[in-house]
């Protein structure tokens, strides 16, 4: 029997979950929700949109699970605050691992987290809370801890921690044994050798830290969310 699931959002993200979630798993999309402010229309991607703020009394969490599909927004945070919100409601919140994604057995995964067609992750990798990986490669004994987002291509090697609220660009590189630390943003292309602070910032191949760090993490963190 198919699981019926609610997707938080009403975008790009969530018209891409509602995809994955029909054509490669057991689960049944049945609704959209989004906070009362953001509802603009009654129908998303053929199916109902409800107020999040009165979702329960529409689609019980008894009977219905629960995936928060956003973007990067403020460094995750907005999905974050989303989760908490959605677990404070009593939904219990799916995981979604391609079928074409590989993986090994013991794969630790936490809830609400998304592991996108074409990525690789080796054996012993843990994988947290909260988390988007659009195609990327983790490797042996890694750790992405909660609240993260690899985009495509972006490599974590073997043993490697990633801090948690961190956002890895396109086609980054994480060395061997580097700890990330939290809320950190790396730059599409950028390899990164040496352990790195929180809240910074490095772009490009040379990992060069953005001279204004507080000021170019500040403007991450007011990306519009999607």
């Amino acid at each position: 029997m198919k699981q019926k699931v609610v997707i938080f959002g009403a975008t790009e993200m969530a018209k891409l979950m509602h995809f994955y979630l029909t054509h490669d798993s057991s689960n049944e999309v049945v609704a959209f929700t989004v906070s009362r402010d953001y509802l603009k229309e009654e129908v998303f991607d053929g199916l109902p949109v409800v107020p999040f703020e009165d979702i329960e009394s529409v689609y019980p969490s008894d009977d219905h699970k629960m995936f928060v599909a956003l973007f990067f927004g403020r460094l995750n945070k907005k999905r974050a605050e989303i989760y908490s919100r959605a677990k404070a409601k009593g939904y219990e919140l799916i995981s979604y691992i391609s079928s074409k994604a590989i993986t090994w057995p013991g794969l630790v995964i936490g809830d609400n987290t998304f592991i996108g067609e074409g990525s690789v992750i080796n054996p012993f990798a843990e994988i947290g809370n909260n988390v988007i990986i659009a195609g990327s490669f983790i490797g042996h004994d890694s750790k992405i801890k909660d609240h993260c987002f690899l985009a495509s291509h972006a490599v974590v090697l073997g043993d490697a921690t990633v801090g948690p609220y961190c956002f890895l660009g396109a086609n980054s590189t994480i060395r061997d044994g580097i700890v990330i630390g939290k809320e950190c943003i790396i730059g599409a292309g950028a390899t990164i050798t040496k352990n790195t602070k929180e809240r910074s910032v490095y772009i490009e191949k040379t990992a060069d830290l953005l001279p204004e760090t507080g000021n170019a993490l500040n403007v991450c963190l007011n990306w519009p969310v999607k």
